[in-house]
């Protein structure tokens, strides 16, 4: 991480470097999901669970959403509300 950091520091004012890298950075990581994605596809087991895994994703992720859309308007409310 600090061999990154320093690359980076030392680096900073080459832009067209810079641009070419984040391109790079993107589409590498477009392509770790892809693959990620090939081998859970591959794995029987992850496969069955599913459904039952993507209830509770769904789940977990509206509790996660709805419960901070309530307390951001619980917070609007007490901070920034006018009375």
């Amino acid at each position: 991480m600090f061999g990154g950091m320093l690359a980076g520091y030392l680096l900073r004012r080459q832009v067209r470097l810079i641009r070419f890298l984040e391109k790079l950075i993107i589409w590498s990581i477009f392509l770790l999901l892809f693959f990620l994605g090939v081998a859970i596809g591959r794995d029987p087991v992850i496969m069955a669970g599913l459904p039952s895994l993507g209830l509770s994703a769904l789940l977990l992720s509206t509790a996660g959403v709805l419960g901070s859309v309530l307390l951001a308007l619980l917070l609007w409310k007490v901070y920034f509300s006018r009375k």
